[in-house]
């Protein structure tokens, strides 16, 4: 048993490790789905009135900088404040109240219609943290959902995005759920405060205005896939592996087959293909850019981009908020979903197979 050991190569025992990783990793997606866990199991929708944040941030440090009997001072005049403020709120209330009671269009007599209610404008903050799998899309389409159910005409949404790309077709549907926002008739707005390329530039590209950092990433038009190839290794301790297919491109590449050339060509083709659909919807989205110019794989640094098209504006996500709260009623929402123990293994996956669907 030794001496049979002894005569396999360190590649070969790795690579057996790797499919022993890989089965159990299937087995665990093949238990969950079994197991009917449910995608909203431990999660949360959480809303937070950044107005109200940030005025208590403000009070807190300036309160901090008095001195004690000043500070003693500015806490009971800001308790005095606060008390009027509440005052008044629910005095409005009732107002809006009896006067929806009024309204012959109200469903309820105990309810106010808040369509008819006038309101100050209000701003949605997003957050899109992207992964390979682009597995943050769960929440986003639940934070997009809730958002529709309330937004009104002159309401805004502001996604901050920060996503190397992926796979193509969950950045895909990414970008499909922020054309919800725009289809609908809101303002979407991305800010790239860290990095937008590939399929995080073909989500940014939704937006009808994007702002970047100086030295944020953008761009990347471009699609990429790589599939190793252990034949020769297998070949060399003679080691078969049969793949039977019906239908001539069922399978172009293979990691453990001997791969032809006509295969790397329908590879190859394909992706083209995808990078051919790539730039046509950038294209859609950004009629003024120039795609072809920009559509070589490269990334530009945001004051670049800038000058090129790819963004419409140098700002941080910071800055935009803070300059909105004198105009908007600003409201971050965040859906908060644990990771399941199979999508947790399938990216462990991705990494030993070192990729093998298109990414953008």
């Amino acid at each position: 048993m030794l001496e049979f050991l002894s005569q396999i190569s360190i590649d070969l025992i790795l690579f057996i490790a790797k499919v022993v990783i890989i089965l159990g990793s299937v087995g665990i997606l093949i238990k969950n789905v079994l197991s009917g866990q449910s995608s909203d199991e431990g999660s949360e929708l959480k809303i937070t009135h950044l107005n109200e944040t940030y005025k208590k941030q403000k009070i807190d440090i300036t309160h901090a900088l008095l001195t004690p009997e000043m500070r003693k001072y500015a806490e009971k005049q800001n308790a005095r404040d606060e008390k009027s403020e509440l005052k008044a709120k629910k005095k409005k209330a009732k107002q809006d109240i009896k006067a929806n009671k009024k309204s012959p269009t109200q469903t309820s007599a105990d309810s106010p219609n808040l369509q008819q209610t006038p309101q100050k404008s209000r701003l949605f903050v997003l957050n899109f943290k992207g992964d390979i799998q682009a597995s943050a899309v769960e929440s986003l389409r639940k934070e997009i959902t809730a958002i529709l159910q309330v937004a009104g005409k002159d309401d805004e949404v502001l996604l901050k995005l920060n996503n190397s790309g992926g796979y193509v077709h969950t950045h895909g549907l990414a970008a499909s759920q922020l054309t919800r926002i725009t289809d609908a008739g809101y303002k979407l707005t991305i800010a790239i405060d860290q990095v937008a390329a590939s399929g995080g530039y073909m989500m940014a590209c939704v937006g009808q205005k994007i702002i970047a950092a100086p030295f944020a990433i953008i761009g990347s038009i471009g699609v990429v896939a790589q599939v190793p190839n252990v034949h020769r290794l297998l070949k060399k301790h003679d080691i078969d592996v049969e793949l039977h297919t019906a239908g001539q491109f069922k399978r172009t590449l293979t990691m453990l087959g001997e791969n032809t050339e006509e295969g790397r060509q329908k590879f190859v083709e394909d992706l083209h293909k995808t990078h051919d659909l790539f730039q046509n919807f950038v294209k859609a989205q950004r009629a003024t850019l120039n795609v072809e110019e920009v559509a070589t794989g490269e990334t530009w640094y945001g004051s670049s981009a800038l000058e090129i098209g790819l963004v419409d504006e140098v700002k941080t996500s910071d800055e935009y908020i803070m300059q909105s709260l004198d105009h908007y009623e600003v409201f971050s929402l965040e859906f908060e979903r644990k990771k399941k123990m199979g999508e947790r293994a399938l990216s462990l996956v991705h990494n030993l197979l070192g990729g093998r669907l298109p990414e953008m």
